[in-house]
């Protein structure tokens, strides 16, 4: 297995965007596209929704959905060319059920969410696969109080299927 980096900072569109195309440039195209950005701990104002300020939830918005949109207008020309691909983008499950002590992350993740659903209703019959994964659990560290934690090896299965055998599936949930 060969494997490289090409980091970026999602807020930068351009970088993004060069990053994405350095990698489809090296590796002969992207077959996969996996979008779950995480803001750095301690660095993320985490605000309820009574205590949210329009920045709280812009910033958010910046980060999830606009970059998810960049990253995707930067490899989906060639999937649409090759007629095939996966699109794939993790949020937290607050998308779905929201969790107050996050309100401002949680809006934007359902903003994300949102565009994800539309956009593999539009590209049905394309031959490319997108969908939204909300992830119901604490990943490595715990996070919010009362959510189980698991290993990044115990999510990778879901991915695994939709991009080969769920291809119909819009969405799944996983809880652990």
């Amino acid at each position: 297995m060969t494997a490289a980096a090409f980091p970026a900072d999602v807020l930068d569109r351009d970088a993004l965007t060069q990053a994405l195309k350095a990698a489809a440039a090296r590796f002969g195209g992207i077959d996969v596209l996996e979008y779950s950005p995480l803001g750095q701990f301690g660095s993320v104002a985490l605000t309820t929704p009574a205590e949210s300020d329009p920045f709280d939830v812009q910033h958010e918005i910046e980060f999830q959905l606009y970059g998810a949109i960049a990253a995707t207008k930067a490899v989906l020309p060639a999937m649409r060319e090759a007629g095939t691909g996966t699109l794939l983008y993790t949020t937290g499950a607050g998308s779905l059920d929201p969790v107050p002590v996050v309100g401002n992350v949680n809006a934007a993740a359902a903003a994300l969410r949102n565009w994800a659903v539309n956009l593999h209703k539009e590209l049905d019959g394309t031959g490319i696969q997108a969908a939204h994964v909300g992830i119901d659990v604490s990943i490595a560290t715990a996070i919010i109080p009362g959510r189980p934690v698991i290993q990044p090896e115990d999510i990778s299965p879901v991915y695994w299927e939709l991009h080969t055998t769920r291809r119909d599936q819009a969405e799944l949930v996983f809880k652990g």
